[in-house]
C-alpha cells in the first residue's frame, strides 16, 4: 500500500529468546549484552589461538604468499558464517536472508573492516598494488554478476553455475599470481614505481602470527613448480619457515592455561576460562608439536566454531535490537552487518597488527568474493539437483541503490589506499570510517523511504 514493501522480522529467522519481551524490557536485556560481549571475546580467542596458527602452517606447506593466503583460506574460514547463512536461506527459511545478509554487509566488509585495521593497529603496513587491484576487480565482477542474476527476481541453474565459474577463474589467477604480478610490474614499471617500492618493502615484514615471530630462522623456499602459487626466490613474501625451526617453537609454545602476567589480561583470562577450556577440548592446537600435522583439522573445526559463535552473536544482537526498538532496516545495515562480519574483522585486525597489510586487505576483499560464491553453491545445488522444475524466486527490491553502493565502495577503497601512499595507518582508517558512516546513513535513509519512494515496514506491523 502506497508503495510500502513488507519484509519479515529478522527475529523470525532465529529461535525465541530466553525471556519474554516484557522481561527483556524489565532488565533481561542486560543478559543479552553480556552474551554479546562474551561472543566477541570467544571469536577473538578462536582466531588468535587456533584459526590464524592453522592458516600459518597451511601457508607454509603450500608456499602461499600473504595475499593469496588471505584471499583463499583466510577468506573461506572467516566467511564460514555467510556460507551457513546462504544455505539456511536457500534450503531452510526459503527467504532472502542469504542475499540480504551477504549483499547488505558488503559495504561494512570493505570500509568498516578497513577502518578497524587502520584505527586499531599501531603498526603501519605497506600494501602492494597488484593484490588489491586483483581482488577489487574480482569482487566487482562477482557483484555485478549477482546483481544481474537477481534483477529479474529469478535464479536459474546456469546463472548460479556462472558464479562458480567466476570463482574458479579467480582461483586460477591466484595459482599464477606471482608470474602475473611480475609480468604486470615489468610491463607497467614506468608508472608503477611507488607500487614496486611497496612490494619490495613487504619482503621485510614479520611472519603472519605473533606466536612465533621471535624465534625460528626465516628462509626462502626454492620454487617447487612453475605455478605462481608457490613461492620462489624472487617472491616478495617470506611466510616460509624451516620445519626444524617450527618444531622447536611448537615444543616451547606455552599452554593455553598459562595465566598471563598483566592484571587486565588476567581478568580477561579468568572470564574467558570456560571458552578456553571448551576450545582446548574440541580443537587440536597445531602450534604444539604433538598436533602439528593436524593443522587442517584445526582449520576446519575452528571455522565451524566461528560459524556457531557468530550465529549466537547475531541472534543476540537481533533480539537486543528489537527490544530497544531499533528499526529493522537500521539493524540490517549496522548491527547485523557488523555481527556477521566479526570473524573477518578480528582476523584482519590481528594480522594488520603484525604488519601483514596485504593479507589483511586480501582477506577483506577476498571474503566478499567468497561471499558471492556462498550464494552460488546453494543456488546451484537447489536448481540443478533438488528443484529442477523451476528457478529460485528472490526479492530484488532496492537493487539499483545496492549496486551503486557496492561499486562505489570498491572504487573508494582503492582510491583511498592509493591517495594514502599504499599503506594502512590511522589516516586510512579515519577515511574509511567516514566513508562507511556516509554510506550507512544514505542506506538507512533509503530503506526508511526518506530518500526515494520505497519505504519498508516489518510484516504484521
Amino acid at each position: 500500500e502506497n508503495g510500502t514493501r513488507c519484509v519479515l522480522s529478522s527475529s523470525s529467522e532465529f529461535p525465541e529468546g530466553f525471556f519474554t519481551p516484557q522481561e527483556r524490557k524489565d532488565g533481561g536485556i542486560v543478559i543479552y549484552f553480556i552474551i554479546i560481549l562474551y561472543m566477541f571475546l570467544a571469536v577473538s580467542i578462536v582466531c588468535d589461538d587456533y584459526f590464524l596458527p592453522s592458516l600459518e602452517i597451511i601457508s607454509e606447506c603450500l608456499g602461499l604468499s600473504q595475499d593469496v593466503a588471505g584471499a583463499t583460506f583466510m577468506a573461506a574460514g572467516s566467511s564460514a558464517p555467510e556460507l551457513v547463512t546462504a544455505f539456511l536461506g536457500a534450503f531452510v527459511t526459503k527467504g532472502d536472508i542469504g542475499v540480504s545478509t551477504i549483499l547488505g554487509s558488503a559495504i561494512y566488509n570493505l570500509l568498516g573492516i578497513s577502518a578497524a585495521c587502520g584505527l586499531f593497529s599501531s603498526v603501519v603496513s605497506r600494501l602492494s598494488c597488484w593484490p588489491l587491484f586483483r581482488d577489487c576487480l574480482a569482487y566487482t565482477i562477482s557483484a555485478a554478476a549477482v546483481l544481474a542474476m537477481i534483477s529479474d527476481n529469478r535464479i536459474y541453474w546456469y546463472e548460479s553455475a556462472s558464479l562458480l565459474l567466476i570463482y574458479g577463474c579467480y582461483i586460477l589467477v591466484l595459482c599464477f599470481d606471482i608470474k602475473i604480478n611480475q609480468y604486470l610490474m615489468k610491463k607497467f614499471s614506468p608508472c608503477c614505481t611507488c607500487f614496486t617500492k611497496a612490494m619490495e618493502e613487504n619482503a621485510e615484514q614479520q611472519p603472519l602470527v605473533g606466536w612465533r615471530e621471535e624465534r625460528g630462522p626465516l628462509i626462502r623456499q626454492q620454487s617447487r613448480t612453475d605455478s605462481g602459487i608457490f613461492q620462489d626466490e624472487l617472491d616478495y613474501s617470506h611466510l616460509s619457515t624451516s620445519l626444524h625451526g617450527l618444531d622447536e617453537i611448537s615444543e616451547d609454545h606455552p599452554n593455553v592455561f598459562t595465566m598471563p602476567e598483566a592484571d587486565m589480561k588476567r581478568i580477561l583470562w579468568v572470564l574467558s576460562l570456560p571458552i578456553i577450556t571448551l576450545l582446548y577440548l574440541t580443537i587440536p592446537d597445531c602450534r604444539r608439536q604433538f598436533w602439528r600435522n593436524w593443522f587442517m583439522v584445526t582449520f576446519l573445526i575452528s571455522a565451524a566454531w566461528i560459524s556457531a559463535i557468530t550465529y549466537v552473536l547475531v541472534w543476540m544482537i537481533t533480539i537486543a535490537g528489537e527490544t530497544l526498538g531499533i528499526p529493522e532496516s537500521v539493524m540490517g545495515l549496522t548491527l547485523l552487518a557488523a555481527g556477521t562480519s566479526v570473524p573477518d574483522t578480528v582476523a584482519s585486525v590481528l594480522v594488520a597488527r603484525k604488519g601483514n597489510g596485504d593479507m589483511a586487505m586480501s582477506n577483506i576483499v577476498g571474503s566478499n568474493v567468497f561471499d558471492m560464491l556462498c550464494l552460488g553453491i546453494p543456488w546451484f545445488i537447489k536448481t540443478a539437483f533438488i528443484n529442477t522444475s523451476g528457478p529460485i524466486e528472490v526479492n530484488s527490491s532496492g537493487l539499483t541503490y545496492t549496486a551503486i553502493s557496492l561499486i562505489c565502495s570498491v572504487v573508494f577503497i582503492f582510491l583511498a589506499v592509493h591517495l594514502n601512499g599504499w599503506k594502512i595507518d590511522k589516516k586510512l582508517g579515519t577515511i574509511c570510517l567516514v566513508l562507511y558512516l556516509v554510506f550507512t546513513v544514505l542506506s538507512i535513509l533509503y530503506e526508511l523511504g526518506i530518500i526515494g519512494n520505497n519505504p519498508t515496514r516489518v510484516c504484521g506491523n
